[in-house]
């Protein structure tokens, strides 16, 4: 029985590439849009009510604003997993699964350097009102604004737990 992370399915070599670029074209899409439409210090615009608004902010670190100031090694750093990450699945075709996911926390990477490295801060325009309310009532404050390459990168990462979970269960049965 094939698992998540079963070797036998691979895709063609160039499908990361162009998972890659579609989410960095959305990606660097919305926020020439977010910039030409929105204003920065300006109250959140509800897009889906009670879900997620826009709201334009910048950061020049990391989530939740770490390593703020920092944005061109980090830009650097984030180059450095995006394109490694995409030169692996590459020269080491995995499963389609491991495939996809890889190449969205590549695009996520890839999507935010270039922001980094153009601008010397990321873009962001996405609120999510009942993420907020989490992390409020954890006592972390609101949750960050975010972007396209954000969400890349932390949905690729929990796939990519979720998956390690699944399989490490079928291998035990």
């Amino acid at each position: 029985m094939p698992t998540l992370l079963d070797h036998t399915r691979a895709l063609p070599v160039w499908v990361p590439l162009l998972i890659a670029a579609v989410l960095v074209a959305a990606d660097q899409a919305l926020k020439a849009w977010a910039l030409a439409n929105l204003t920065y210090g300006a109250a959140p615009i509800p897009f889906l009510p009670g879900l997620l608004d826009w709201q334009l902010t910048f950061n020049t670190g990391a989530a939740w604003s770490l390593f703020s100031g920092s944005a061109v090694p980090l830009a650097i750093a984030r180059l450095m997993v995006g394109v490694g990450l995409l030169v692996y699945v590459m020269v080491r075709p995995q499963n389609r699964f491991l495939t996809v996911v890889l190449s969205m926390i590549a695009a996520g990477a890839i999507g935010n350097t270039i922001d980094g490295l153009r601008q010397g801060r990321v873009t962001d325009m996405l609120h999510a009102p009942p993420l907020s309310a989490i992390t409020r009532a954890l006592g972390a404050g609101d949750f960050p604004i975010f972007n396209i390459a954000d969400s890349c990168v932390v949905v690729g990462t929990l796939l990519l737990l979720v998956a390690s979970f699944v399989s490490g269960r079928e291998r035990k049965v």
